[in-house]
């Protein structure tokens, strides 16, 4: 069969038609790419119209969040710092009175006027309550508390040693403890055993856990609660041997059986 070619006919290239495809396949691509950066545009476009609408409120808050800040630096810049300093001050006087009362000299008396002030000073009532909030007005509650305590005002004393908080280790086990004097002098034994115990168990170490674990072990054997007591004079036995508490403890144990 004779076969004509047509003029100017020409087969098209493969290359041509695989062109094509690319080109659709380009098409395609761009297509999605421009869909998607639609998406975002109106995505972008709800932000911004959110923003300028509620801009005020934005605005509002973050200036809020600002002032917080700003004004809590300030604070613990221009008025804790100086208070906390001035506080400090102010206690020297008691504190050597305190310590003095502590050593013997004058007890009763210097327990007073480091309680109420002297030298144009003033005492631990009045620090405690001036300077609330402060370090200082802290501790003033314990020394508040002790004072009390040693000069036989044993409510005053659990009060203030009530109102006393601390993370350190052997202050807040003796403020709990000297409430378990105090409720021990006012003739209220479950309080102080209470406290007692509490004491022994909070921030174990060598120095006052031993000590308050025998004062919570004696206070429940003058209960009649033995198996309390032995628990708490068997703990010194065993972990803590080398205290002065330990020295006596194997006849308590025996009572305590």
């Amino acid at each position: 069969m004779a076969t004509y070619s047509k003029r100017g006919y020409k087969a098209p290239k493969e290359k041509e038609v695989n062109n094509s495809v690319e080109e659709v396949i380009t098409d395609e691509k761009d297509s999605t790419t421009a869909g998607v950066f639609s998406t975002l545009d109106k995505t972008a476009s709800k932000t911004e119209a959110f923003v300028a609408k509620n801009q005020n409120f934005i605005i509002g808050f973050v200036g809020a969040v600002a002032l917080v800040t700003i004004g809590y630096l300030v604070y613990q810049k221009f008025i804790a710092e100086p208070k906390q300093l001035e506080a400090a001050d102010e206690m020297f006087v008691a504190q050597q009175n305190f310590q003095q009362a502590t050593d013997g000299i004058a007890s009763d008396s210097l327990y007073k006027l480091s309680l109420n002030g002297s030298e144009g000073k003033f005492g631990f009532i009045k620090i405690a309550d001036e300077y609330s909030g402060t370090d200082a007005g802290n501790l003033a509650n314990y020394y508040a508390g002790m004072a009390y305590l040693n000069t036989g005002k044993y409510a005053e004393a659990i009060d203030y040693l009530g109102k006393f908080k601390s993370e350190d280790v052997i202050l807040s086990s003796l403020a709990i403890g000297a409430i378990g004097d105090a409720y021990a002098e006012t003739n209220k034994p479950e309080d102080a055993l209470k406290n007692y115990a509490k004491a022994a168990g909070t921030n174990k170490n060598d120095f006052t856990t031993p000590r308050f674990l025998l004062k919570a072990g004696k206070t429940a054997l003058a209960l009649g609660e033995k198996e309390d007591a032995l628990k708490y004079f068997t703990d010194i036995k065993d972990n803590y041997e080398a205290s002065p508490e330990a020295a006596s403890v194997d006849v308590l144990i025996g009572l305590a059986q």
